[in-house]
């Protein structure tokens, strides 16, 4: 399992200093439920706005 999950989305309420992920867990999916042939197909779906 990584040690550490880079994440740019800044406005996710995960997001910390230094691009890091403070998610417990990661939950990633393919669009439209089809096999993803690169990174472009897939979504983060632990993404949550901060408020």
């Amino acid at each position: 399992m990584a040690k550490d999950v880079l994440c740019e989305v800044n406005n996710c309420k995960f997001w910390a200093p230094g691009n890091k992920c403070n998610a417990s867990s990661i939950y990633v999916v393919s669009h439209r439920g089809q096999q993803a042939k690169n990174s472009q197909e897939t979504d983060c779906k632990t993404f949550e706005p901060k408020i």
